[in-house]
């Protein structure tokens, strides 16, 4: 099932309204979605390189909406709407061992490194968030900081080197950033408890 949706997604980058379907392939990425936008961003960004900060701009404001909208599914609607959807992903384990992880620190770095790295995935944050109540104002700048890097940081490589760089962004870059997320979690935890 994932490998058809994860194809799906992919053929939707050469329609003509692939624009608007990255918009929606960002937005329900950040709240109910497995599919990551980048499999739509990246075939768009390198078959039109004169409009790839156009595209990073509608995947980091969309993706930033639809993770308001994880917030708001966790504030108000938990038992009643996310609960089935983490159930669905068989992600329900790893939200309930993030949810008594930590406190409001812990929070904000898995917005920052679900929203660079998908580590964890960035729905299963948003919903988090929305959960233990956290700031909306600070979730907000939180994603567009997170996604907007994200995004905007593919749209310079895909800039700067073209077709070159797709093999390395598609095979390694989710790696470095696991591993740069990896590291943000570890300094964390040593900060905290070596405090």
């Amino acid at each position: 099932m994932l490998r058809k949706l994860y194809d799906w997604t992919l053929s939707l980058a050469a329609r003509k309204s692939a624009e608007w379907w990255l918009a929606f392939i960002a937005f329900v990425e950040s709240s109910v979605f497995l599919v990551p936008a980048d499999v739509l961003y990246l075939p768009m960004a390198l078959a039109r390189p004169d409009r790839a900060y156009r595209y990073a701009l509608v995947a980091t404001v969309a993706s930033v909406l639809g993770g308001i909208a994880g917030w708001f599914l966790g504030y108000y609607a938990y038992e009643s709407l996310a609960k089935p959807v983490l159930e669905f992903y068989g992600k329900l384990d790893e939200f309930e061992a993030l949810r008594t992880s930590g406190g409001f620190g812990f929070i904000l770095l898995m917005l920052v490194t679900s929203g660079v790295a998908h580590l964890p995935p960035i729905k299963v944050v948003t919903i988090l968030s929305g959960v233990m109540h956290v700031n909306i104002w600070v979730f907000i700048l939180s994603a567009i900081v997170a996604r907007g890097a994200r995004f905007f940081f593919l749209a310079w490589l895909l800039r700067t080197y073209g077709e070159p760089i797709r093999h390395f962004i598609e095979k390694r870059l989710g790696m470095i950033a696991a591993g740069g997320a990896a590291a943000l979690i570890l300094l964390y935890v040593a900060v905290r408890y070596a405090i």
